[in-house]
């Protein structure tokens, strides 16, 4: 199996679960229309191979600050879950598909989601212990192999969003408009709550061992350094 491959499944792989980002893609694409909802999963798609980029190089003072930061991290990407959640139950307007989307919008909703997934540590955590575990790490120093697997991440995750988003087009005609509000302050309170978990419950604490060592296979650590190193 070629690295292109092993990265297409491990980028679709980590996407797949469902999350705020997932809600928020779905609610996008049947409120608005199938280009906002695509380019939310894009916004996701290009901080999946950022991170999977991170991991894979090993670039040493990046992965150590996500590390070190992760607790920040983590609460300002709370925080804008929260924020956004609060504006789909309040402030959101349902848009005419007639009118369609403005580019200043269309760029709102990339970035909000590639903020939202850089500023999700266990993001570049996740692809850091996966590929210690494939074996992946020997590419590094290999810039062409890198960039083959780092293309194949972003090639999964953007897959596994277009289905997300075309499956959510396909069934947005079953949606009237009182559905349609009802799907808005059901993401905004599903948004909130995952934003105030994160903000308030999973800290991990700064004796533990690192997400990396928890991740990780321990008969692997001795194996192959983590990218902290």
């Amino acid at each position: 199996m070629n690295l292109f491959v092993k990265g297409l499944i491990v980028g679709f792989c980590l996407a797949a679960p469902v999350g705020p980002i997932a809600a928020i893609c779905v609610q996008r694409t049947i409120s608005k229309r199938l280009i906002s909802g695509v380019l939310s999963g894009m916004g996701a798609a290009v901080a999946d191979a950022v991170y999977g980029a991170i991991a894979a190089f090993g670039a040493t003072i990046i992965s150590e600050f996500i590390i070190a930061e992760r607790n920040w991290l983590q609460r300002i990407g709370g925080g804008i879950l929260i924020l956004l959640g609060l504006r789909l139950i309040f402030f959101t307007k349902l848009e005419e598909r007639k009118n369609g989307a403005t580019n200043r919008g269309l760029f709102g909703d990339f970035f909000s989601t590639f903020v939202l997934t850089l500023t999700n540590p266990m993001t570049f955590v996740a692809f850091a212990a996966i590929f210690t575990t494939m074996g992946i790490g020997a590419v590094r120093g290999h810039s062409i192999l890198t960039a083959e697997l780092v293309g194949g991440v972003f090639a999964g995750s953007a897959l596994w969003w277009l289905i997300l988003s075309g499956g959510s087009f396909l069934l947005r005609h079953h949606f009237d408009f009182r559905k349609l509000a009802a799907i808005n302050k059901a993401t905004g309170v599903f948004v909130i709550a995952v934003g105030v978990l994160y903000l308030f419950v999973l800290k991990p604490g700064a004796d533990e061992a690192t997400p990396i060592q928890r991740l990780v296979p321990h008969e692997l650590q001795a194996k192959t350094p983590s990218p902290g190193k």
